[in-house]
């Protein structure tokens, strides 16, 4: 469907001048409208990135790491965040690419409008000028025609009665009928002109005019089409990303897994004491059947009172630093935390080794090709590297030799008193150990440490002490082990040996040779194969 304004409309100019203002004024609203929506993209991802903060976990509260709920929770606000990314975003596209254009745009079709009116104006004026003048010629030849016919019948009149007179009076006719022939030569001449005029102004000026006004109705037209066009398509770009968001909450919460979440409390919270047992029965009742005397009275009294520290010491551990061997756990704990400092110490030795490498590499790129570097300038960094790996390495050997004897010495509590109960101890080398109270506190028995002392090697004993235990499958080293530890076992490659006791999530298993050596091997070194009668003994109990 075609149309032309200047063929159709060519009589609503002011029309048109209205409508081509309110549309002007549409496209201002709309780039406020625009620009008001970026603004709320803006505040709502301010405040979803200030409430995704407020609630994230602390660095400090290292339990959160710990539980699939607090975990998916996390995940949850880190995907906020990022919602909030793609909101600023939006936000950034719409003001860049339409609030601006538009502002710009709205500029230029004002100019534009101004210019064709301004034309349409200076057309309308010179027709109507045009007409003005085809009117005044007209009226003038109107009003000789008139006189020029008045003085003919005066002159008629008088050349009756008086020739004198009607000679005069012929003469005055004839200039007036003269007059009213040149008037009517110059209204023949405007009514030419004008028609001429009109016939341009309404077939040629107004149509070119109108139809330029019309081209910059239809650009405004696109123009806000454009618009709205780029604001749904600047939603949808970022409506992937933000898609993909709420997938991966959704994977979150999927995730939670409350049987896992309560065996971490387990794993978190397991002191691996045993119950205490039962109380024994002190008979004073005795003492009143003999005759004592008051001193063996008191040294009751003093003694039962020392039994009673003994059993209940209710006495909170020292709130001081923490011990570096981790003595001031229980076992269970104890074992897991030293064996999550030998994962990181292994994980910082095995990054300070890499760098390593890329030093001596580079050090060799910069021996063969001398103008690419000083090879001098590396030997500080690779001197630095080393110290920090023997460093690492001297940590990982100490905190290697406290797992095998935090084993042994809780198996050996355990063997002695039948459980560990109140009185549970656990010893290491120069350390104190941990006593549990009722409460659940700790405190430290620095008896302890003689009493390590006066056993001797309390981890050799160990083995010595106890029958042997049965096999319960065989394995195959993986990897040479050297055993420089009390209670480890050296192996070599490709070596077969029985298994007597399974890892307990520590990293050491142990292990038989030859039924006279035994002692604890890296679980990582071997491949263990179970009997299968043994795996159902273990699955029943």
């Amino acid at each position: 469907m075609s149309c032309n304004w200047g063929t159709e409309l060519w009589d609503q100019f002011d029309n048109l001048e209205k409508h081509t203002s309110w549309g002007i004024d549409f496209l201002e609203r709309y780039s406020k409208f625009v620009r008001e929506r970026a603004d709320i993209e803006l505040s709502y991802a301010k405040q979803i990135r200030t409430l995704s903060k407020k609630y994230h976990p602390k660095r400090s509260r290292e339990d959160e790491s710990r539980y699939t709920w607090c975990l998916a929770f996390s995940a949850t606000l880190r995907q906020l965040n990022e919602l909030a990314t793609q909101r600023e975003e939006l936000a950034e596209n719409l003001n860049t690419q339409i609030v601006c254009e538009l502002t710009r745009y709205t500029q230029e079709v004002k100019a534009d409008r101004k210019t064709h009116f301004q034309d349409g104006r200076r057309a309308q004026q010179h027709i109507e000028s045009s007409w003005k003048q085809l009117e005044s010629s007209k009226r003038r030849f109107e009003r000789d025609c008139k006189e020029a016919e008045r003085t003919q019948q005066v002159s008629d009149r008088i050349d009756l009665d008086n020739k004198t007179d009607g000679e005069k009076a012929r003469q005055a006719a004839e200039q007036k009928k003269q007059a009213a022939e040149e008037s009517r030569k110059d209204y023949l001449t405007s009514l030419n002109q004008f028609n001429q005029d009109q016939n341009q102004h309404y077939h040629t000026l107004v149509p070119v005019i109108y139809q330029r006004i019309q081209d910059m109705e239809e650009r405004r037209i696109e123009r806000i089409c454009d618009a709205m066009r780029s604001s749904a398509e600047a939603e949808r770009k970022v409506l992937p990303v933000m898609s993909r968001c709420l997938d991966i909450m959704m994977d979150a919460a999927e995730g939670i897994q409350p049987r896992m979440d309560t065996q971490q409390v387990v794993e978190v919270y397991k002191s691996g004491f045993d119950p205490p047992g039962d109380v024994e029965f002190d008979d004073y009742s005795a003492s009143m059947r003999r005759s004592i005397s008051e001193s063996s009275y008191l040294d009751n009294r003093t003694e039962g009172r020392r039994h009673s520290r003994k059993l209940w010491p209710f006495i909170r551990k020292n709130k001081g630093s923490a011990p570096a061997d981790c003595s001031h756990l229980p076992p269970e704990q104890r074992r897991k935390k030293l064996q999550s400092r030998i994962n990181n110490i292994n994980e910082e030795i095995q990054k300070e080794r890499e760098q390593k490498d890329a030093l001596l590499k580079m050090r060799d790129v910069y021996e063969r090709n001398p103008q690419m570097g000083d090879v001098i300038s590396l030997e500080p960094r690779l001197e630095e590297v080393k110290e920090t790996l023997q460093r690492l390495e001297e940590e990982l050997r100490k905190n290697q030799v406290l797992i095998p004897l935090i084993i042994s010495s809780d198996q050996s509590c355990r063997r002695q008193s039948g459980g560990c109960g109140l009185n549970s101890q656990v010893t290491t080398p120069g350390s104190s150990s941990s006593l549990k109270h009722p409460d659940g506190s700790y405190t430290e028995d620095h008896s302890a440490e003689h009493q390590f002392k006066s056993r001797g090697s309390e981890f050799g004993d160990d083995f010595e002490d106890e029958e042997p235990l049965p096999s319960i499958g065989t394995c195959k080293s993986l990897y040479p082990f050297l055993g420089q530890n009390e209670g480890t076992l050296s192996m070599v490659e490709g070596e077969l040996l029985s298994v007597v006791e399974e890892d307990k999530g520590d990293g050491w298993t142990r292990v038989r040779r030859n039924l006279e050596e035994e002692g604890y091997v890296p679980t990582s070194y071997i491949k263990v194969f179970l009997d299968s009668s043994a795996k159902g003994a273990m699955t029943y109990i």
